[in-house]
C-alpha cells in the first residue's frame, strides 16, 4: 500500500501528513524537471547549435507553444494520467514495470517478455547517463548566471562547479535524512520565484500567452518543419525529470505527487518558460544569450545565482539517489553482484548510499563537466537519454495495458500510436546530434546493457556448475543418516546459506566431509527476491523439514521483495516466532556458513571469452556477503571453492 493510502484520518493530523508528505515529494521528485527552465529556452536558441533555430517572433510563438504542449502531453498525460497508474505494490520506475511484465499470469509470449525486459533493462541503463548527465548540465547551467550577474567572474564558472559537485558526491556518504528536510521549503522557494519572474516578464509582453494555442505549436511543426524537427532535440529538455515522478512513486504516493505537479510545479515552469519567451521577443539578439537570468532584476541577479545552485544540487541529489536505488534493484533482481550498501536514515529503508556507484558517477560527472565546459554543449548529450527512456516507458506500459489490464486492442493502439508519436519524434530529432554528443548517453547505456545483462547471464552458468559441485540436498541428508559410525553432533545451531533446497550447500557439504561434524540444529536458508517490492512478514518464511522431522536439519525459504533489506540475524528471530522445534538462541549459540566461489575464466560453452572476462571483473566489486546480509563477524565461517566459467 502506498504512504498516500495509508493516510485516512480525516482529521488536522492526516491533513498534516499529506501536506509533509506533498512538501517531501516537492524537495525530492521535481528538482530534475523544476530546473529545467535554466537551461531549455536558452539552447533551443544557441546560435552555437549545429541546427541553429534563428529567435525570429514565428519561432519563438512556435518553441513557446511546442515547449507547453510538450509538457502537457509527455509529463501531464503520460505520466501523471496514465503511467503512474501501472504500480507495483505502490513502487514505480522502469524495474516495476519490467516486473509486472515478467509475472506469469500476465498473458504474452516468453520471448516477446523476454525482448521487452531486455528493452526495459535498457531504459533503466540510460538512467544512469541520466544520473551522469544531471548534475553536470544543472549545476554548471546555474553557476552560468554568474556570466550575466557578474561577468567578470565568468572564468570561474567551471572550478566553483566542479567544486559543488565534489561537495554533493562527498556529502552522500552522510545521507540525506537531515538535509532531505530543508529540500521541500528550497524548492517552495525556487517555485515561487520562477513563477513570480515568469509573470514578470509576460507583463512586460503579454502578447506570449498566444503561444498557449495548440495553434502556434501545429503552424511552427508543419511551416517550418525543417526549422521545428531540430528544434525539438532541446524542447525535450523541458520534460526531463518526467521518469522521476513515476520512479519515486513507492516514497511519495501517486496523489501527492499529482496534486504537487498539478497546483505547483506545472504552473511556475509554464510561467516561467512564457516570461522567457517574451524576454526573447523584445530583444532577440541580445536576450537568447541567457533569457532565464534575464527575467531577474539587476538587484536579484547575485542572490538567483544562488537559490539556482540550491535547486541545481537538489536536482542532483534526486537522480543520484535514483541511481544508488536502481543500483540496488538490480542486484536484487540478479542483473548485478551485491553491492556494499550503506542505510543512512533509520527511520527510512530507501534512504541507501552505494559507495562503488557514488565514486564512479564522481568521476564521470567532473569528466563531463570538463569535456563540454557548457551546458549547451551538454544538452546535446542529456535529450538523448531522456526521450531513450520515455520511448521504452511508454512501450512498456500499453504491454501492460493490452495484457494485464485486459483493455482492447484498438485502445491500446489509439494510445500507444498517438503517444509514441511524439516520443519517436523527440528521438529522432536527438539523433541528429548524434556526433554533436548525443552518442554519450547511448554509449553509457550500452556498457551499462552489456553489464547487467553479463552479469545475469553469467550467474545463469555458475549456477549450473555450482549445481554439479553441490550435488542433491537429499541425497546428501540421506547420505548423512547413513554414515557409521554416525557423525558427532555438536550443540548450538548452523545456519547454512544456500540457494535453494535442491542442493546441498558447499560449505555444509565441505564441513562434513572434513571436519566430521554437524551442528544439532541446522537451518539451511536460501534467500528468494520476489518479483515485488516488500514481501509482507507474515508470508515471508517457508518450512521444510526435508522428509526427516526428528534429525533437527530444517529447510527455510526466506522470500524477501527487491525493496527489502535481506537481514538474516533479524530473520532468526522470526523463525523463533515460527516455534521451529530447535532452541534458537539468537544472541549466543548461532554460527552462520556461507559458500563462496573464486571465479576463474575456463572453457566451459554458453558465454563469449570477452564477456566471461567481464563477467569475473565485474564479480570483484561485490560486496563481501557477510556485510550485506548483515552477519556478525564473530559468528560466521566462510568456506570457499572454485569454479571454472
Amino acid at each position: 500500500m502506498r504512504q498516500d493510502e495509508d493516510i485516512t484520518d480525516s482529521g488536522g493530523h492526516g491533513t498534516a501528513a499529506r501536506g509533509a508528505l506533498a512538501l517531501g515529494a516537492l524537495g525530492v521528485v521535481f528538482g530534475d524537471i523544476g530546473t529545467s527552465p535554466l537551461y531549455a529556452v536558452q539552447t533551443v536558441f544557441n546560435p552555437a547549435d549545429p541546427h541553429p533555430v534563428a529567435a525570429a517572433t514565428a519561432n519563438v510563438y512556435g518553441v513557446i507553444s511546442l515547449i507547453f504542449w510538450s509538457v502537457l502531453i509527455v509529463v501531464m498525460l503520460t505520466y501523471v494520467m496514465l503511467v503512474m497508474r501501472a504500480d507495483n505494490d505502490g513502487e514505480g520506475g522502469i524495474m516495476a514495470l519490467i516486473t509486472l511484465i515478467r509475472r506469469k499470469h500476465v498473458a504474452g509470449g516468453r520471448r516477446t517478455k523476454l525482448l521487452l525486459a531486455g528493452l526495459g533493462v535498457f531504459g533503466a541503463s540510460l538512467f544512469f547517463g541520466d544520473s551522469m548527465i544531471t548534475p553536470a548540465i544543472s549545476v554548471l547551467s546555474a553557476i552560468e548566471g554568474t556570466k550575466v550577474a557578474a561577468p567578470s567572474l565568468q572564468h570561474l564558472v567551471l572550478p566553483i562547479t566542479i567544486a559543488i559537485i565534489v561537495v554533493l558526491f562527498l556529502a552522500q556518504r552522510l545521507g540525506t535524512n537531515t538535509v532531505g528536510k530543508l529540500f521541500g521549503p528550497v524548492m517552495g522557494v525556487w517555485f515561487t520565484v520562477i513563477g513570480a519572474l515568469g509573470v514578470h516578464g509576460i507583463v512586460g509582453n503579454p502578447a506570449i500567452l498566444k503561444a498557449l494555442s495548440p495553434s502556434y505549436a501545429a503552424e511552427f511543426l508543419a511551416g517550418h518543419f525543417d526549422v521545428a524537427f531540430f528544434a525539438l532535440a532541446a524542447i525535450v529538455l523541458a520534460v526531463t525529470g518526467a521518469e522521476a515522478l513515476y520512479a519515486d512513486m513507492g516514497h511519495f504516493g501517486r496523489g501527492p505527487i499529482s496534486r504537487v505537479w498539478l497546483f505547483v510545479v506545472f504552473p511556475a515552469c509554464i510561467l516561467s518558460y512564457l516570461g522567457q519567451g517574451a524576454v526573447v521577443l523584445e530583444d532577440p539578439v541580445r536576450n537568447i544569450a541567457n533569457p532565464f537570468f534575464l527575467l531577474v532584476p539587476h538587484w536579484g541577479r547575485v542572490p538567483m545565482v544562488f537559490l539556482a545552485a540550491a535547486a541545481t544540487v537538489i536536482a542532483s541529489q534526486a537522480v543520484i539517489t535514483g541511481a544508488f536505488s536502481v543500483a540496488r534493484q538490480a542486484a536484487q533482481l540478479g542483473y548485478l553482484p551485491r553491492l556494499r550498501i550503506a542505510h543512512t536514515s533509520e527511520e527510512t529503508i530507501g534512504q541507501v548510499y552505494v559507495p562503488w556507484v557514488n565514486w564512479a558517477l564522481l568521476v564521470s560527472v567532473v569528466t563531463l563537466v570538463l569535456t563540454f565546459k557548457t551546458s549547451s554543449a551538454l544538452a546535446y548529450a542529456y535529450g538523448m537519454a531522456v526521450t531513450g527512456t520515455i520511448t521504452i516507458t511508454t512501450l512498456l506500459f500499453f504491454y501492460v495495458v493490452r495484457h494485464q489490464w485486459g483493455k482492447p486492442l484498438w485502445v491500446v493502439l489509439v494510445g500507444a500510436g498517438g503517444l509514441l508519436t511524439v516520443d519517436v519524434l523527440f528521438l529522432a530529432a536527438n539523433a541528429t546530434k548524434f556526433v554533436h554528443g548525443a552518442w554519450l548517453p547511448l554509449l553509457i547505456g550500452l556498457a551499462a546493457f552489456t553489464v547487467l545483462t553479463t552479469w545475469q547471464r553469467g550467474r545463469e552458468l555458475v549456477s549450473r556448475l555450482r549445481e554439479r559441485d553441490e550435488g542433491s540436498l537429499r541425497e546428501f541428508i540421506d547420505m548423512l543418516h547413513e554414515l557409521q559410525p554416525p557423525l558427532l553432533r555438536v550443540p548450538g545451531t548452523a545456519v547454512f546459506l544456500n540457494r535453494g533446497k535442491e542442493t546441498a550447500p558447499l560449505a555444509m557439504r565441505s564441513n562434513v566431509e572434513h571436519n566430521h561434524i554437524l551442528h544439532r540444529h541446522v537451518v539451511i536458508l536460501s534467500v528468494e527476491t520476489q518479483p515485488v517490492p516488500h514481501v509482507p512478514l507474515a508470508e515471508r518464511l517457508v518450512l521444510d523439514d526435508l522428509g526427516y522431522s526428528d534429525d533437527g536439519i530444517t529447510h527455510v525459504s526466506a522470500r524477501f521483495g527487491y525493496m527489502d533489506e535481506p537481514n538474516i540475524p533479524e530473520l532468526m528471530r522470526l523463525l523463533r516466532a515460527a516455534k521451529i522445534e530447535s532452541p534458537l538462541d539468537v544472541d549466543e549459540d548461532i554460527s552462520y556458513f556461507l559458500s563462496t566461489i573464486e571465479l576463474r575464466r575456463g572453457d566451459a560453452p554458453g558465454m563469449s571469452r570477452w564477456r566471461k572476462r567481464l563477467f569475473v571483473a565485474t564479480s570483484h566489486i561485490t560486496a563481501d556477503a557477510a556485510e550485506y546480509f548483515q552477519l556478525p563477524r564473530d559468528r560466521t565461517v566462510i568456506m570457499g571453492s572454485r569454479i571454472e566459467l
